[in-house]
Parts: C-alpha cells; sequence; structure tokens
C-alpha cells in the first residue's frame, strides 16, 4: 500500500483530519499499518501550491515518489458569483508525474501549477464536483484510498491535459513558515538579472514599502536587518528568494518579515520597485 500526504486548508483542525483519515481507513484494503500524513496550508491555492511542489521536490529527491499519493484540497471557488446549490467545486484531477508520483485534488486556482513542468498524465474523475459540503471526507477519501491500493487502472477517468492548468505570472507570497520568513515565488535567477549581491532591493507588499539587503543566506547580512536572500524551497540552482530579518529571538521585539510588511497573507502580490 502507498503513503498518502494530505495537504489542505482544514488539516489543522483536528476534526476534519479525523474524519477524513476514519474515511480513508474504511475504504483501503488493509487498514493496519496505514500511513497518511498531514500538511496544513492556507485558503490562498499559491499557498496550497507552493506547498505541494515542495514536497513533491523533496519525496522525488529523497523519498519514495513511487510508492506515495499525494491528496490536495484548497477549493475557494474563486471562479463562481452565484449560489451552488449542491456545493459545487472545481474538477477532480488525478496527475501522474514523471517520477511515478500521483497527485490529486480539485483543480482550482494555482494548485497544480507549481508542478505543471513534472507533468506526465492528467485524468479527470468526473462527478466528484458537487454533493457535499466537506468533500474531502464524503467523496476524495475514497479516491485517495483506491489510489493508495493501486487501483487507479480500475477507475473510470477521463483524459485531459494541462491547458486548464493556470501558469504562475508574476511575484506572490507563496508561503510564510513558522518563523515569519515569506517564502515569495521569485527565483534568484530574476533577482540577479537586475542587482548583485550586497545591494538594496525596494519591496512592495502589503501596502508596505521597505528596502531589503540582498544577501547569499539568511544570515548573509547583520542581526535585525531586512534582507532578501535564496531560500530553502524550490530547485537547488534556481531557488525561490525568501524575505526576513535574522533575529535570535531573544529580543523584546523579534519581529522578521511577516511583521515588517504588517502581516501579509500568502497569495498576497510582491514588487520590485526601481
Amino acid at each position: 500500500m502507498k503513503k498518502l500526504i494530505v495537504i489542505a486548508d482544514w488539516a489543522s483542525d483536528s476534526m476534519n483530519f479525523q474524519e477524513f483519515r476514519s474515511a480513508v481507513e474504511g475504504y483501503v484494503e488493509n487498514p493496519n499499518g496505514i500511513n497518511v500524513n498531514f500538511v496544513t496550508s492556507t485558503p490562498s491555492t499559491i499557498d496550497t501550491g507552493y506547498i505541494l511542489n515542495q514536497i513533491v521536490a523533496t519525496e522525488e529527491r529523497l523519498g519514495r515518489p513511487m510508492e506515495t499519493v499525494i491528496f490536495q484540497n484548497t477549493d475557494t471557488r474563486l471562479n463562481q458569483k452565484n449560489k451552488a446549490d449542491e456545493a459545487q467545486g472545481e474538477d477532480f484531477f488525478i496527475i501522474k508525474l514523471k517520477s511515478g508520483l500521483l497527485v490529486c485534488g480539485p483543480n482550482s486556482g494555482y494548485d497544480f501549477s507549481f508542478i505543471k513542468d513534472r507533468i506526465d498524465e492528467i485524468f479527470k474523475y468526473t462527478g466528484l464536483d458537487k454533493g457535499s459540503q466537506f468533500r474531502s471526507r464524503d467523496l476524495y477519501a475514497r479516491v485517495s484510498a483506491h489510489l493508495m491500493d493501486e487501483l487507479e487502472d480500475e477507475m473510470d477517468l477521463e483524459e485531459t491535459n494541462s491547458d486548464s492548468i493556470l501558469s504562475m505570472k508574476g511575484f506572490y507570497v507563496g508561503h510564510i513558515d513558522n518563523h515569519g520568513n515569506i517564502k515569495t515565488t521569485m527565483r534568484l535567477s530574476e533577482l540577479r538579472e537586475k542587482y548583485e549581491f550586497g545591494d538594496l532591493v525596494k519591496i512592495s507588499m502589503n501596502h508596505v514599502t521597505k528596502e531589503a539587503k540582498f544577501v547569499k543566506n539568511l544570515f548573509g547580512g547583520q542581526p535585525g536587518e531586512l534582507v532578501i536572500y535564496p531560500g530553502s524551497s524550490g530547485k537547488f540552482d534556481d531557488p525561490y528568494l525568501e524575505i526576513s530579518v535574522w533575529r535570535y529571538f531573544t529580543e523584546e521585539n523579534p519581529t522578521t518579515g511577516f511583521h515588517e510588511f504588517h502581516f501579509p497573507k500568502a497569495g498576497a502580490k510582491i514588487e520590485i520597485l526601481k
């Protein structure tokens, strides 16, 4: 049986993740030794997509991608302007990556955008877009369990392509970690086109504009200094940039990037000003 990683905006609620786990255990052929892990995202599909990409990259580099299923669920229904009597959301996709890792979930916003270049095949599972307020428990748990049991060939799937998956354009807050470091969707190469290490970069985010020193890592400046630097996410040779402040966390007011830009949300737009 394959292991399951769940990335969802409801994963921080203990009742929700236990309900989902109970449903998966009820559907798998052998619930003994089931391996299900939960990762919390936010209602931002950029956040979920960013986390998904990083978990996929780590599994492919250090884990066992052929023995892994990842289910993501952030469906904010951004395209819906009218009521949905059956709680209808986006289409459910099952994606096979080039590494053999299986990813599934609703194709909402930027959920799958960051892994677009890793995709080998995409399938749509019709009939899972409506009918429940908590579709993860009532509909998606069964599909996740079948993928864990490697039953995808017995499922009634419709092959599709990546045209319906949005491409990322512009720079955004991809994720904010527990230290308050702002992980962006900007790659190192994109900033190196105009700046050198040691330069000051004017950054506008969440209605706040500040200058940050471009350094080689979080600790490449001085303690207490706002910096922008290659982070720990993304490609090894072209990582995503992070924005934060080197802190000892013994200070009376240990502000980090999150505080400096007045608590931006994941998905907030970032501008680099001249």
